[in-house]
């Protein structure tokens, strides 16, 4: 589930935490916050939860207990705040109709994508989540601009004889639903276990002395990885307290210049005017930014 209690770590989660909200999972990463009536459900159990105008939903418990209250909290929801309710743990029939609703999925967005291309209309359909109850399909589709699909939903809704929801969705968001195996060679962080998207500059890329190569640094929905800001604050902190790149450096063989910074490993590289190369601590390198006083 992609979910770790890093609560256990410190004995907190020895005893169980009553919390009347749980987090459940669905198709595609979405998640929600749902009323627990006294049901005894753990993480990884299907239920059917309470969907939008009466309707049913089937999904996964993500989470239960103090760290559904942490997240809750996270998001700056009140107390008052009102929430679906859990209706019932899935037995074998509604885990039986899940599956065969994630087949019928398949088909249509076939039907989907057909109609698009009919009507040319300027989007790309990503994916498709039909409602458990079959009282909503929703069509999940990435544009540059925005479109006018008011005739696109006539269409389908007569095809499908149900409530049609068309969502525009952002490149990362696709990467998200779809999934898929990073450069790093595991799964997207987006699609398991990353909840908001951040802002990711080239500025980041360079604050790390990474090349400035799109191919290297682009995920799979094409914008720059979300994990260039995992290290950022780390390498700010660093380099506040050296000698940046360009910084001139006095040692005895004469003046060089700092060229290549590791704050792992605390270690500069110094070019000297001759075009040999040295290495020198960080502590020693910030010691020598002045020259030497004559005795």
């Amino acid at each position: 589930m992609h979910a770790y209690d890093w609560l256990s770590d410190f004995g907190i989660s020895n005893a169980p935490v009553v919390y009347d909200l749980i987090e459940v999972a669905f198709k595609g990463g979405r998640k929600g916050f749902y009323t627990n009536n006294a049901l005894d459900v753990q993480t990884g159990d299907f239920v059917v939860v309470e969907a939008d105008r009466g309707g049913r939903d089937f999904g996964t418990v993500h989470l239960v207990g103090e760290m559904v209250r942490i997240r809750v909290r996270s998001k700056d929801l009140g107390d008052n705040t009102k929430f679906p309710r859990v209706i019932r743990r899935a037995d074998l029939d509604d885990i039986n109709r899940w599956e065969a609703n994630k087949e019928k999925e398949t088909e249509t967005f076939l039907i989907g994508r057909r109609s698009i291309d009919k009507m040319n209309l300027p989007m790309k359909l990503v994916d498709t989540e039909w409602q458990f109850d079959h009282k909503k399909v929703t069509f999940y589709f990435t544009a540059d601009h925005r479109v006018d699909f008011r005739e696109l939903v006539r269409d389908l809704a007569r095809r499908f004889k149900t409530r049609v929801e068309l969502r525009q969705i952002g490149a990362r968001d696709e990467a998200a639903r779809i999934g898929g195996i990073g450069s790093c060679g595991r799964e997207l962080c987006c699609s398991t276990w990353l909840q908001d998207f951040k802002p990711v500059s080239t500025q980041a890329a360079k604050v790390q002395n990474l090349p400035l190569n799109p191919v290297r640094l682009s995920g799979q929905c094409g914008r720059l990885k979300c994990c260039l800001n995992y290290e950022l604050e780390q390498y700010m902190t660093a380099l506040a307290t050296i000698p940046s790149i360009d910084t001139p450096v006095y040692t005895e063989r004469g003046k060089g210049i700092v060229r290549k910074i590791d704050i792992f490993k605390e270690k500069v590289w110094i070019l000297y005017e001759d075009k040999v190369w040295e290495e020198m601590s960080f502590e020693e390198a910030t010691r020598r930014r002045s020259p030497a006083k004559p005795s």
